[in-house]
């Protein structure tokens, strides 16, 4: 069956689903696109704030539903606050907005987040290769992909299928090179695109979040998408989060981005634990002669005028992007050589600033 076939009938089938003051889901104006893949089905409730344990009967039974028709695929619903169209207003008010607060994931003692103020200077080799060398330090650590909009985890680390789900509906993570990773990119074809307004991608991600069995983690790293938006704000403000390390290439235009990055971070008033200087020189594997590419010193400065902890710099060299693109990082494939070398250093650096990151 087509996916939009599925996604049709999918929401013919929520006309049963009875929502508060009246009416069916099917036809609620606060229902989002339903998206279809081929390992998942996912879609959001938009209700005003308040409503949100009202509505948690017709979550429940829009599920089931749902699983019924989709079959054996993961079935994500649920229930964003905000103000829906006028449409999705229900027919009667339910108290005062209640914000949401911060809760801790089950299992997680702490969560880092990598970042980046643009894309393309390396953030998710960067997690990935963090993440890998944290665990050399004897931590648990498991990573998430929140770059819904351009995963790139599965690649990197290797993984191939789509993670397995329990009866319960929660997800069980993949494990690679000794790291619990959970990544939507798993459950999508290589070329496909997710097509997401921001409420859909949060709800993505806070279900990928709290939907898996992580175990006892130390430490999850998440791999945020690059810039600003809806995933950030989402994740800084309904979870404790412990520090954002941010990365950047050492050009004036990179690290302008990257200035933007951290005052939202500041203004939202998550711990800045420091800035990584990606591609920051270059090593003629002939000559042996160093190529300062992107210009040299620019992180180190911007860290200094930013006032927060430079924590290391790492070179551009084929080696990094052979391993990536092979599902082969260099911290996991060469754990003593020169590339790994430079990620530990950072890790080391993010643990001495931040003792409390250890057990």
């Amino acid at each position: 069956m087509a996916d939009t076939d599925l996604a049709a009938q999918i929401k013919a089938g929520l006309a049963a689903v009875e929502i508060p003051g009246g009416g069916d889901l099917a036809t609620y104006g606060g229902l989002s696109e339903i998206i279809v893949t081929s390992g998942a089905v996912a879609f959001a409730i938009a209700v005003v704030p308040g409503m949100e344990a009202a509505f948690g009967p017709a979550r429940e039974q829009a599920q089931q539903v749902t699983q019924a028709i989709a079959g054996t695929r993961k079935i994500m619903v649920s229930l964003t606050s905000g103000k829906p169209p006028a449409s999705a207003a229900p027919k009667f008010s339910h108290g005062a907005p209640v914000p949401p607060g911060k809760t801790a994931v089950p299992g997680i003692r702490h969560i880092l987040a990598v970042g980046s103020g643009k894309g393309g200077v390396g953030k998710s080799t960067t997690a990935v290769n963090l993440a890998l060398a944290l665990q050399a330090e004897g931590l648990r650590i498991g990573i998430l992909d929140a770059d819904l909009y351009g995963p790139s985890i599965p690649r990197l680390l290797g993984l191939e299928g789509q993670p397995a789900v329990r009866e319960d509906g929660i997800f069980t993570p993949h494990t690679a090179f000794g790291i619990k990773a959970m990544s939507i990119g798993a459950m999508l074809n290589p070329n496909q695109a997710v097509v997401w307004r921001g409420p859909m991608a949060t709800s993505a991600l806070r279900q990928l979040l709290r939907e898996t069995d992580w175990g006892e983690l130390d430490i999850l790293v998440v791999d945020l998408p690059p810039g600003t938006g809806d995933i950030h704000i989402s994740l800084f403000q309904q979870t404790e989060v412990a520090g954002v390390v941010i990365v950047s290439t050492p050009q004036d235009l990179a690290l302008i981005d990257a200035r933007k990055a951290i005052d939202m971070l500041r203004r939202m008033q998550v711990p800045l634990l420091g800035l990584i200087e990606n591609m920051s020189y270059f090593i003629a594997p002939d000559t042996g002669r160093r190529y300062d590419i992107f210009g040299t010193g620019g992180a180190q400065k911007a860290a200094t005028d930013v006032q927060i902890p430079f924590i290391g710099g790492v070179p551009l060299v084929m080696s990094i992007r052979e391993g990536s693109d092979l599902g082969r990082p260099p911290v996991a494939a060469d754990p003593t050589g020169p590339e790994a070398e430079a990620f530990r250093t950072i890790a080391t650096n993010i643990l001495a600033n931040t003792p409390s990151l250890r057990p």
